[in-house]
C-alpha cells in the first residue's frame, strides 16, 4: 500500500527523516524491484542554494512546484538518473533525494548511492512526474527507524552552494552497509 499524499505534504526535513525505513518499490513490468530506504537528503526550497529550484522554475524543475508525492527524476553528470520525492505544498519547490536503499528484491547491482540505486531498480527519467500513489513507482510503509539510529550530516556534492553545503540536511541509518558515505 503506497504512502498517502499527506505523508509528503509536510516539512521537507520531516519527510527526509521519515522516509528512512520505508520501502521504495518499482513494479518494472513483471519484475518487482524493492529496497528499504537507508539514506536521504533534503532540499528545502528556492532559498536553499543546493536546491535545483533556487534558479527558478524551469522545464526541469517544474515538477517540484507541483503536488507533493510525485517523482522528480533527473540526469546528473550526463550519466546518472537520480530519484527525488516532491514535498511540502504545491507552489513551494522542495524535494528529498533518495540516496541509498538496502535491496530486498529484484535489484540488479549496488544500491549505495543515488545513481547506483536508480540503475539497480531501473528508475529512469521516464518516471519523472510519476504519482507515487498510483504509478509503477511507489513508497510503502516498511518499518520506522528509531530516532536513536538516525544520523545526520552535510549533503554530498553540493560544494557550490556556499553555506548551504554545510547544513546538516542528509540523513542515514547508522551502521547500514548500503549508506553511500559514512563519516
Amino acid at each position: 500500500m503506497p504512502l498517502p499524499r499527506e505523508f509528503y505534504a509536510r516539512k521537507t526535513l520531516t519527510v527526509a527523516r521519515d522516509l528512512l525505513g520505508r520501502v521504495l518499490v518499482h513494479q518494472d513490468g513483471p519484475v518487482r524491484r524493492a529496497g528499504v530506504i537507508v539514506e536521504t537528503e533534503a532540499y528545502v526550497g528556492p532559498h536553499d542554494l543546493a536546491c535545483h529550484a533556487s534558479k527558478g522554475r524551469t522545464a526541469r524543475t517544474d515538477v517540484m512546484f507541483g503536488l507533493p508525492g510525485h517523482a522528480y527524476v533527473y540526469l546528473i553528470y550526463g550519466m546518472y538518473d537520480c530519484f527525488n520525492v516532491v514535498t511540502e505544498r504545491e507552489g513551494h519547490p522542495s524535494a528529498v533525494l533518495v540516496r541509498a536503499v538496502a535491496p530486498i528484491e529484484g535489484c540488479v547491482g549496488k544500491t549505495d548511492g543515488p545513481g547506483k540505486l536508480c540503475r539497480a531498480m531501473n528508475i529512469t527519467r521516464a518516471l519523472n512526474r510519476a504519482d507515487l500513489m498510483t504509478s509503477a513507482l511507489t513508497i510503502e510503509e516498511g518499518t520506522r527507524v528509531s530516532p536513536r539510529r538516525i544520523e545526520k550530516g552535510p549533503r554530498i556534492g553540493v560544494d557550490y552552494a556556499g553555506d548551504w553545503a554545510h547544513e546538516h540536511l542528509r540523513f542515514w541509518v547508522r551502521g547500514d552497509p548500503h549508506v553511500s558515505r559514512r563519516r
